[in-house]
């Protein structure tokens, strides 16, 4: 989710509930059925107007935040959404498996980590990983000689990944 106005709707419902940080994450905590809320830390980055603010959080995060201030998600939130530009193939692709097309555009690895707000070191350290387990990092597709990475399939792994855990 990305914060609306850079976090402006977020801060005045905050100082109109008379809450300031360390009590807003204690209430996240009061609210969420784990108990474990969100630290003061991720609170800040949240709700802050500084250059440490981040303009986007997960869902739960966002959800916590708003039920915490007694307001609807949409308030003090957007959902994001990535589109894909105009596609870099020339004819339509298909998977060795003959049965899914690949998406209009794949991304290279530069674009791909920019996208994941990762770095390009990172995602060489997910794909050797994964080939030291005798797999294909998912998403990763040889052209040629060069890598190209469909980021649907590589956020759902990730999706698939973080929720196993």
């Amino acid at each position: 989710m990305r914060r609306l106005d850079k976090g402006a709707p977020l801060r005045a419902a905050m100082t109109a509930a008379g809450l300031d940080i360390p009590r807003l994450a204690a209430k996240t905590r009061e609210i969420d059925p784990d108990q474990k809320g969100l630290s003061k830390s991720l609170v800040g980055f949240i709700v802050g107007s500084g250059k440490t603010a981040r303009e986007e959080c997960s869902d739960r995060a966002a959800e916590l935040v708003a039920a915490a201030l007694g307001r609807e998600v949409t308030t003090l939130f957007e959902p994001v959404v990535f589109t894909l530009g105009e596609s870099t193939s020339t004819r339509k692709s298909w998977t060795g498996d003959g049965r899914k097309p690949l998406p209009a555009q794949l991304m290279d690895q530069r674009s791909l980590a920019e996208f994941l707000r990762k770095s390009p070191s990172w995602i060489d350290k997910q794909i050797q990983d994964a080939a030291e387990r005798g797999e294909l990092w998912p998403g990763l597709i040889y052209v040629g000689r060069s890598r190209r990475f469909d980021p649907h399939a590589v956020l759902d792994a990730m999706r698939r990944q973080r929720t196993a855990a």
